[in-house]
């Protein structure tokens, strides 16, 4: 039996968008009319074999009955205004989701922000420099990093999940964690949005533990544990496989305020990264909001070779602005201020792109 996928492609920005929309000629990304498509992409997937066409929007109705039938229902959710279920976050708009590790070993800032004035210190200049969201948390989920206790992770992030509400009531608060316990007492504290790294498999119960709270989450993709998933991850196809994964987990979740991460590199190599950005906008044919993470990965430094460095903020920035112009709409950063203003100003590029 035949699978289908739908990816919106061929994109235009600005007044080009806007006046191909109005012809009739292009079809809006995700509600917003300053970025349009003509054509997209379908996938074919029977067993282990997937074949692809690009068509034109037009040459939809010539397709098969079934396959038609399916684009059709894609293409609904592909052009769907989201709904902003977030506190004062717009999801017609490019939102900074800014990193707090407190943590003594994440990848790139482990130990940094610890102290609870330096953890304030750096809430507050990520807001202020236009972090919507602020992601905290306890612990590290790095390549090779392994499992800590309830009573260590909930030590290291206290303070700031108890006071955060307190100084920053208008502003998003997503706890990053794996264990149910700690998201019902983050909860408890007015977190906004949980971030699970495991899609929420890390505990069997935690959806049903957390269903009474109508509580907004983050569905990540990863393969294999924090520990483990860097040993040697393997798709059929990366991009497809994915998708199902988050198909069938939007089918068990109590509520429709979901994220969508697909989780650069978390079991994921080179190749694998590589073709979940330059495809991300197959994802918007599921009807949720995107978030990615590329800040300061690994990939970077694979592919800029001698040109890494430490922050690896100009590949950061690339990743960011190419994800942007696909429509993805919130983006997980360690240098805030450094990236809002490389959207600040990619995004006045493109509101003046005309014929």
């Amino acid at each position: 039996m035949n699978k289908y996928y739908t990816r919106a492609c061929n994109f235009y920005y600005g007044e080009n968008a806007r006046l191909l929309i109005k012809k009739k000629l292009a079809l809006p990304l995700c509600g917003n009319k300053d970025v349009a498509f003509d054509k997209i992409e379908i996938f074919t997937r029977k067993n282990r074999k997937v074949l692809s066409k690009i068509i034109n929007i037009k040459k939809i109705n010539l397709l098969g009955l079934s396959l038609k039938k399916k684009v059709k229902k894609d293409l609904k959710n592909i052009i769907l205004k989201r709904k902003n279920f977030l506190k004062n976050v717009n999801f017609l708009d490019p939102t900074i989701m800014g990193i707090l590790n407190l943590t003594p070993d994440s990848f790139s800032d482990g130990g940094k922000f610890n102290k609870k004035n330096k953890s304030i210190n750096h809430i507050s200049e990520m807001i202020k420099s236009g972090a919507s969201i602020i992601d905290v948390g306890g612990e590290s989920t790095r390549p090779g990093s392994k499992t800590i206790p309830i009573k260590i992770e909930w030590k290291r992030i206290e303070h700031v999940i108890k006071n955060f509400k307190r100084k920053y009531k208008k502003v998003c608060l997503s706890l990053d964690t794996r264990k149910s316990e700690i998201m019902i007492k983050g909860i408890n504290y007015g977190v906004d949005l949980i971030n699970d790294v495991s899609g929420f498999n890390h505990e069997q119960q935690s959806l049903l533990k957390i269903k009474r709270y109508n509580i907004s989450k983050v569905i990540h993709h990863m393969q294999g544990t924090p520990n483990t998933m860097q040993k040697n991850p393997s798709y059929t196809n990366v991009l497809l496989d994915i998708y199902d994964f988050f198909e069938n987990s939007v089918e068990k979740n109590d509520n429709k305020k979901i994220i969508l991460d697909p989780g650069i590199g978390f079991g994921k190599n080179l190749k694998h990264n590589l073709t979940l950005i330059s495809k991300i906008s197959l994802f918007h044919s599921l009807g949720f909001p995107i978030l990615i993470g590329t800040s300061r990965k690994r990939f970077i430094s694979q592919i800029s070779g001698k040109n890494d460095s430490r922050e690896r903020i100009g590949g950061t920035l690339a990743s960011v602005l190419y994800l942007l112009s696909q429509g993805v709409q919130i983006f997980r950063v360690h240098d805030v201020n450094e990236v809002k203003q490389g959207i600040v100003v990619f995004k006045k590029i493109l509101s003046n792109f005309k014929n």
